[in-house]
């Protein structure tokens, strides 16, 4: 389906005081006619029956009259063919048999979800009450919008390439391209996208550990990398974006944007990740103590020999290495013991 622009003039202001002048000018020869045919002027017949038939069809020329703010459109049939788009704001009047089509006017997209549920439970619920709908309700717009929107799905619970749960949300910024592949080429192009969001997602994710392990190939090049959820976000949602495009073209949309909102491991692992996240930190920041404590010890030795101030035998070395690692690595501060006697 391609899509088709319509360059209307924008007369819709014109056309509209000239059928208001036309039921004025109908009005007015009913009057005048009845006029005449009270004072036994038969001719006047044929003008009362025109303008009653104008009063009676007159409002059909009112259904073309349409107008468009800045970013949207208006998908148009007639008899079931596609006979175009308008795309510019401005007052139109068109075909007043045109109808306009938008399959995805009553779905609603939303930071909370995908469609808007609560609405529509909140109906059911009145209607299981007995409660009355207000009327004055307003009715869903054919009107397709072409400004940037976004889209937040819930999160979704994905297993990463280690086989770890983890919970994920994403947030898409889209628009409206093509709005006869929108309307036509899919049923209703508002879930389709949100239903490509969450396999998009679901396809990235399981390429990626949640933190960087070794031995995985994220980039399918054959050679471990160090690509991770975490610590490569910015790259995650640039594949995500790339393969919830190439899902949705066909649908006349465009993906400005993802970014990933929500990332943590889930509940029933969450704690035990935690533990041992903080076991890692804890073995290196020891590592690093003990490699620090080892170069001031060989540092003190080191000058100790080279001035000559103490001379010590082998025993007596290990002694002293022995006891500045107690008291370099120890997690609490030494309590100094003065050794009054003689060192032998």
């Amino acid at each position: 389906m391609k899509e088709i622009v319509l360059n209307n003039k924008k007369n819709g202001m014109a056309m509209m005081f000239l059928f208001i002048l036309l039921y004025l000018a109908a009005f007015a020869l009913i009057v005048v006619s009845g006029i005449q045919l009270d004072n036994g002027r038969t001719g006047f017949v044929p003008l009362m029956v025109l303008g009653i038939l104008w009063l009676s069809v007159g409002w059909v020329p009112f259904l073309g009259l349409k107008v468009l703010k800045p970013q949207e459109a208006l998908v148009l049939t007639l008899f079931g063919k596609y006979i175009g788009t308008l795309k510019e704001e401005g007052f139109y009047c068109v075909n007043p048999f045109c109808v306009a089509v938008n399959p995805a006017a009553k779905t609603k997209l939303s930071q909370s979800g995908d469609v808007d549920a609560n609405a529509q439970g909140n109906a059911l619920l009145n209607a299981a009450l007995g409660k009355s709908v207000d009327a004055t309700a307003e009715m869903p717009s054919k009107k397709i919008s072409l400004k940037a929107m976004t889209l937040s799905n819930s999160k979704q619970k994905i297993n990463d390439c280690l086989g770890n749960p983890v919970e994920i949300g994403i947030a898409v910024i889209w628009r409206v391209t093509d709005t006869a592949k929108a309307v036509f080429n899919v049923d209703n192009y508002k879930e389709y996208l949100s239903l490509q969001c969450d396999s998009a997602v679901r396809n990235i994710v399981r390429i990626y550990p949640y933190d960087v392990a070794p031995g995985v190939d994220t980039t399918g090049d054959g050679v471990a990398d160090e690509g991770s959820l975490r610590g490569s976000s910015e790259l995650v949602a640039q594949r995500i974006k790339d393969e919830i495009q190439s899902k949705v073209h066909e649908a006349g949309i465009q993906i400005i944007e993802a970014r990933i909102t929500y990332l943590a491991y889930a509940p029933e692992i969450a704690a035990v990740m935690l533990q041992r996240q903080q076991a890692s930190a804890i073995i290196d920041a020891r590592k690093m103590i003990v490699d620090g404590a080892v170069g001031m010890v060989e540092m003190a030795l080191e000058r100790l020999s080279e001035n000559n101030t103490v001379q010590l035998d082998e025993e007596r070395k290990a002694a002293m290495v022995s006891n500045l690692l107690v008291v370099l690595c120890g997690n609490r501060d030494a309590q100094p013991v003065v050794n009054s006697g003689s060192l032998y």
